[in-house]
């Protein structure tokens, strides 16, 4: 009866204060949606690879390199073909091993019944070889067929959703023929094999989203190239190894992965090449969603300092509703005063008091909630959106969403309504009902202040950040490249057994239909994943001390992307490969002093397969994302390894271009998928991440300004009803409106600038950190951090300015009218 009693009395009370039981339910609307928002995406990020039953037993292996010159140790996925078999021999306590590739760009060619042509499809990725024991390691559940089909060469499992798109309806795959056209590169060299058929010989479920293994084919390892012991994955070498060759195992039950290390170094030893200094690892599969220097095989990688980071937010932006609340009620408190006065008369105590405040919030807080879960239901298709993830609806009615809403609801009821109950429940009676309140609230003024300080901090700290972060995207796209990236557009190429027959045609076609130059090559100028190869220079017995980026191009290279010769000659035209051309930092890095010195001494690669000259030496141009330093490049013709056509357009002919480019690619290459992407839009491509930053940043720093507006908005009427008499005296005695507006905007420009001084060190700190990341990159400007302020001033200003003005034009007859 009592609990209905203060409920009763708070849904009037909040009633009777609309205005302000708006803002209050808006503000504290947003911050939970926000943090709702945000726990979501983290929940996400943090269950990648969970559902397995395995999981905490599955390792992958990294192979571990020490650079002796460069005095670091680098890690990276792939490991030597013969390592999954040495294992299953040297290491059997381990329960199952099982070597993983995942392929790139594939064509698959499904017939059709009465077709004329079989349809044609391009996976980028998704397709994997392996052998059934990664169904052991990995929990991915069958629909139909069996794991066991994949110890035959030659068969496929096929998502459920794949097979939809190949065959219409799942269920009438299973059995059914395609053929696989795809290419694997090994150093600087790639290998393409002839169209395989492969067998359908299993469906799986629809794979989760939070695994880095996006399944669409699972092909029989021992198929195409993986079989073959000449060229392919079966050679005995212990230097042949492919970029996405993996190794995952699963340990014994009650093994320590360190304890296990340390025999892996010992066989490492034993089975690697003298001169190698290789060891290999084991990670945790749980681990591999956040490794950015290995990476996995979806490419999207989330670090944990971002999961903090975004923590961090969540919670400051959840404080900032907080303080909202806070301020905002005890401005009110003046106006409550002689409730709690007649209240207090009447018998009510502390406890009863601060109690039905609590339940004003708690009725408050319930509302918030409601909203900010239809907020959330709004924007999490947006969410998606910015972040390319794949979040459902779902998640918000799961337990630990439920629970979070809930803990949620109970630390802002605690934390927003604690303090105002406290400082009306101790208002004296006496004072309370004869309006003298001012006295006894100098504290409770002093620790607004401080709380509008505090959300300054944020806000501003946000903001600059923001610039930061825009500041250094824009310096990423509009940095100097070293070659020309406007107009181009790369077409998918693949070459076939007339050679450079071939290339000439379709250079011969274009050129003469409108289109500035053509160059067909193995990858752009910039790529962010290069191929590397070791190699020997000028007759040496053992390969240099580094590794260099390889390219296959053709002679119009140069001159399609504006590349500088500074020593030497172009490449020859020609369909193999007879000389090469490497760049400055390749002869920097060789010890030597001028560019002409490396012209004429011979290079040697793929194990002596190819030796050639070096004639020509190239301008530094950036050769991968300005996240790293210049790499050495190596460059040579052979049409056999060009994956595509670089087509420098005009600008006044692009649409005609792009019409006439795709119709001679259909009527020359039928059985091949048309696909194009412009060179600029690639390059921005590498710094995705970047960019989904920068916009979650100037989301929260919008929000973080909303809010904090919202307080400002609280202690400006909080001030107005403290000073109405002072503000009356003042007009009477001459004081102008642009005086009294200003009396009110000094003191808020003041905790804006004490927050300034606050937040410009955390910013430049936690920003200059996040900037050590990246070899180019900006210098944080002062301007930046007076944009900041300055912002914060305006928008502090905007805000107040309605109280200020509505006081300084009250009749001053009225506010110095006593009881």
């Amino acid at each position: 009866m009592m609990f209905k009693n203060y409920f009763k009395v708070a849904v009037r009370s909040l009633l009777r204060k609309k205005i302000y039981t708006v803002i209050n339910i808006a503000g504290l609307a947003v911050g939970i949606a926000v943090c709702m928002m945000i726990f979501l995406v983290i929940q996400f990020q943090t269950s990648f690879e969970d559902f397995h039953t395995n999981k905490d037993r599955v390792y992958r292996l990294l192979t571990e390199s020490y650079a002796a010159d460069a005095g670091n140790t680098t890690y990276a996925k792939n490991v030597p073909f013969p390592l999954p078999g040495y294992l299953r021999a040297a290491l059997p306590q381990l329960q199952e091993v099982v070597p993983v590739y995942a392929s790139s760009n594939d064509e698959i060619q499904v017939a059709e019944a009465g077709a004329a042509s079989p349809k044609n499809f391009k996976e980028q990725r998704g397709v994997f070889y392996t052998s059934p024991s990664f169904f052991k390691l990995f929990s991915f559940p069958l629909l139909a067929g069996s794991y066991a089909s994949l110890n035959d060469p030659n068969n496929v499992l096929l998502t459920k959703e794949i097979a939809t798109t190949y065959f219409g309806n799942w269920q009438e795959a299973m059995g059914k023929t395609i053929k696989i056209k795809g290419y694997y590169s090994m150093g600087a060299a790639l290998f393409q094999f002839p169209a395989t058929s492969l067998k359908v010989s299993g469906i799986l479920a629809t794979i989760p989203a939070n695994t880095d293994f996006q399944l669409k084919l699972v092909i029989a390892y021992g198929t195409d190239f993986t079989g073959d012991a000449q060229f392919g994955f079966q050679q005995p070498g212990w230097n042949g190894t492919a970029p996405d060759f993996g190794c995952y195992v699963l340990l014994p039950e009650n093994t320590a992965a360190e304890s296990f290390n340390q025999q892996l170094r010992n066989h490492a030893q034993q089975a690697r090449p003298a001169d190698s200094k290789d060891n290999y690892i084991l990670q945790p599969v749980s681990d591999i969603h956040y490794d950015a220097v290995a990476g996995n095989y979806s490419n999207k990688i989330i670090s944990r300092e971002l999961v903090n980071v975004l923590w961090l937010i969540a919670a400051f932006i959840l404080l900032i509703a907080c303080v909202n609340f806070i301020n905002l009620s005890t401005a009110q408190a003046v106006n409550r005063a002689k409730e709690v006065g007649v209240r207090k008369v009447l018998g009510s105590n502390k406890l009863q008091l601060q109690v039905q405040f609590i339940v004003e919030t708690l009725l408050i807080v319930s509302v918030a909630v409601l909203l900010a879960f239809v907020i959330t239901l709004i924007a999490l298709p947006y969410i998606n959106d910015i972040l390319e993830l794949s979040l459902p609806f779902s998640m918000l009615f799961s337990k630990a969403v439920l629970l979070f809403i809930v803990t949620v609801a109970a630390v802002v009821t605690v934390l927003a309504g604690f303090y105002p109950s406290v400082v009306l429940s101790r208002f004296n009676p006496v004072n309370a009902l004869r309006s003298k309140l001012a006295a006894n609230t100098i504290k409770g003024i002093s620790l607004r202040r401080a709380l509008v300080v505090f959300q300054f901090v944020i806000a501003q700290a946000l903001i600059v950040g923001t610039l930061v972060i825009v500041q250094q995207m824009n310096y990423f796209m509009d940095q100097p490249l070293g070659f020309d990236k406007n107009t181009i557009v790369n077409i998918a190429f693949r070459p076939d057994s007339t050679g450079g027959k071939l290339t000439s045609y379709l250079k011969q076609q274009l050129l003469s239909n409108g289109i500035q130059s053509v160059s067909f090559n193995s990858n752009s100028p910039m790529e962010e994943n290069n191929m590397f190869t070791g190699f020997r220079y000028n007759n040496a017995t053992k390969d240099a001390g580094f590794e260099a980026i390889s390219k296959f191009v053709d002679d119009d290279y140069v001159a399609t992307f504006h590349l500088q010769l500074v020593a030497g000659k172009n490449l020859q035209p020609s369909g193999w490969t007879k000389e090469f051309l490497v760049n400055e930092s390749f002869v920097k890095a060789l010890g030597l002093t001028k560019p002409e010195d490396i012209i004429g001494k011979e290079i040697s690669m793929m194990n002596g397969l190819i030796k050639c000259p070096v004639v020509g030496v190239v301008k530094d141009f950036h050769n991968r994302s300005l996240r790293r330093d210049l790499a050495p490049l190596i460059m040579a013709t052979n049409s056999t390894m060009y994956r595509q056509a670089s087509v420098k357009l005009s600008t006044a002919g692009m649409a005609a271009g792009m019409q006439y480019i795709k119709k001679l690619w259909e009527q020359t290459l039928p059985d091949n998928v048309y696909e194009y992407s412009f060179l600029d839009e690639k390059i921005a491509s590498f710094y995705k991440q970047e960019t989904q930053l920068a916009v979650l940043y100037k989301i929260f720093a919008g929000i973080a300004i909303f809010l904090s507006c919202l307080g400002l908005y609280g202690l400006a009427s909080f001030m107005a009803v403290q000073r109405i008499k002072e503000v009356g005296i003042r007009k009477v005695l001459g004081a102008g409106t642009g005086s009294i507006v200003y009396l009110f905007s000094k003191e808020f420009i003041i905790l804006i600038a004490v927050a300034f001084v606050i937040a410009t060190p955390v910013a430049w700190y936690y920003m200059h950190q996040w900037l050590e990341d990246y070899t180019y990159r900006i210098s944080i400007s002062w301007w930046l951090f007076a944009a900041g302020g300055l912002a914060a001033v305006f928008i502090a200003l905007a805000t107040i300015s309605f109280q200020a003005v509505k006081a300084a034009v009250a009749n001053p007859v009225k506010s110095l009218r006593t009881e």
